[in-house]
């Protein structure tokens, strides 16, 4: 059974489906062994920022999130859910950005209805392009896969900051009819907004937990309760990482020593462990033993 599958077989089972984000394949590796989540989310903004240093604001080519995919998606045994932003240009490249994450093993991605160069969803300034051609693109990415059994298509609208929800809702059923078979409404902004979008849209629903951004922060039993069906945490890992890089920088330049932030770390040996080198050394005396006997004479 390939990642896709698995994912299929996960929206049709009951309960909620928990995927952390990873912005690289060492962040997806901890989410992995941390254990209890079923699948792990590529987080655009995420990956904008490890690999730019800058904000989510669409500088990313497709190139790029694909390959970046490809190495999250080989480090673990888990389902990748990737961000695929506006699909890098219209219906036809849709159709090819489709055929390059199938190829990278992704279980799912999802394409959203803003303009190109797109925002983060919980930035200010958005813009959508018009539900007709935002209909053609999500065709365009359903009929580019190998099989209807293959990678899933996540329709995300961003229609709620730019139109209101009446029309995010709109637009949310319409990507339904044409084949998407999970939608993402993101950044709804109240508790009551939440519970409408849960109530009004016949499909999987996939929603957004971003810390600090413009949707309330709920417990994972509370959306399951509500009816999502999916549920990412882009952002998490990230800020963690970047607070801890902060805290460990600036102890550093005051005392000139890390050692104060040394129980805040994960040993050397715990280190190797996460990175598999056990299993590597493994694979040494296996498969390089005779070039190692050969070197001797």
């Amino acid at each position: 059974m390939n990642k896709a599958e698995v994912l299929r077989n996960l929206l049709k089972e009951p309960g909620i489906i928990v995927a952390p984000g990873a912005y690289d394949a060492l962040t997806a590796r901890i989410i992995e062994l941390t254990g209890g989540f079923q699948a792990i989310y590529m987080t655009g903004s995420g990956v904008s920022m490890s690999l730019t240093g800058q904000a989510d604001v669409g500088l990313l080519t497709m190139t790029e999130m694909v390959t970046q995919a490809k190495n999250i998606n080989m480090a673990v045994s888990l389902p990748v859910i990737a961000d695929a932003d506006t699909g890098y240009g219209n219906a036809i490249n849709v159709r090819r950005t489709v055929q390059e994450y199938e190829r990278a093993g992704i279980a799912a991605m999802h394409i959203e209805d803003q303009v190109t160069p797109k925002r983060c969803g919980h930035f200010e300034g958005k813009q959508v392009i018009s539900q007709t051609e935002m209909v053609g693109k999500i065709q365009a990415a359903v009929e580019a896969r190998e099989s209807d059994d293959s990678i899933v298509i996540i329709a995300r609208t961003d229609a709620r900051a730019v139109l209101g929800l009446d029309e995010a809702l709109r637009r949310a059923r319409a990507y339904v009819d044409t084949g998407a078979e999970v939608i993402f409404v993101d950044a709804p902004q109240s508790l009551q907004e939440l519970e409408i979008i849960a109530e009004s849209i016949k499909a999987p629903l996939m929603l957004n937990m971003t810390e600090g951004g413009k949707t309330p922060i709920l417990s994972i039993r509370e959306l399951e309760e509500m009816g999502y069906k999916i549920v990412i945490f882009p952002r998490s890992a990230s800020n963690a990482s970047i607070k801890a890089i902060q805290e460990v920088m600036k102890l550093l330049k005051e005392t000139g020593t890390t050692k104060g932030f040394a129980d805040q770390m994960i040993t050397f040996e715990e280190r190797n462990q996460i990175l598999g080198l056990p299993e590597y050394e493994e694979m040494e005396k296996k498969y390089l033993v005779a070039e190692i006997h050969q070197g001797q004479h």
